[in-house]
């Protein structure tokens, strides 16, 4: 399922990212917070490593997240809670959610589009439904999510295992909780919403 779902790509490129959408394909997402990362942070990160398949700069982007820098929004259970709910809200529907996880500035989702669904318009539903929600929550304005997100294409079984013990694991190796069913904003625990 996995590889002709690849064969069959589709890519777009709204601003600087290329993006891959085909419905039936499984991705690992990961959006964040608009201030997750200083801008010069990232300057730093794309002069380290400008190739941006290459792996260490992954690695080095994910570390960033984790260190926790901006805000970090989606520490309080209010706004979480909101982002998992509108997760969850079309989940059977327009995709399959397989694992997710609100950090407490990013979002990683794995997800598989139902036919009729493009990335960009599920992306966009979840982003700017809880950033107008979580605004009036926390009684600011302006931008509450990067505009952009990343997007990896699954290839097979080992890289979707993988790609799962990543997102339910991210706030033990992050150093929040010691067992991933303790954290709970994310698909390892019994946190679903009904």
């Amino acid at each position: 399922m996995l590889r002709s779902a690849l064969r069959s790509a589709e890519w777009r490129s709204r601003t600087y990212l290329p993006h891959f959408d085909q419905p039936g394909s499984v991705q690992m997402i990961t959006f964040r917070l608009a201030d997750s990362l200083p801008v010069e942070v990232v300057a730093q990160l794309l002069r380290d490593y400008p190739r941006p398949d290459d792996p260490r700069r992954r690695q080095r982007f994910q570390d960033l997240l984790d260190a926790g820098h901006g805000a970090c929004f989606l520490n309080r259970p209010a706004v979480a809670g909101l982002v998992q709910h509108a997760l969850l809200h079309f989940d059977g529907d327009r995709y399959r959610l397989v694992a997710w996880v609100i950090m407490p500035n990013h979002v990683h989702v794995l997800v598989e589009l139902m036919t009729g669904q493009s990335l960009a318009a599920v992306i966009h539903s979840w982003k700017s439904f809880t950033a107008s929600q979580a605004n009036r929550l926390l009684g600011r304005t302006g931008p509450f999510w990067q505009r952009e997100y990343f997007d990896r294409a699954i290839r097979d079984e080992r890289h979707l295992a993988a790609s799962v013990n990543y997102i339910v694991g991210n706030p033990v190796t992050a150093g929040f909780v010691t067992a991933p069913g303790d954290w709970r904003f994310s698909s390892a625990g019994e946190h679903r919403l009904g």
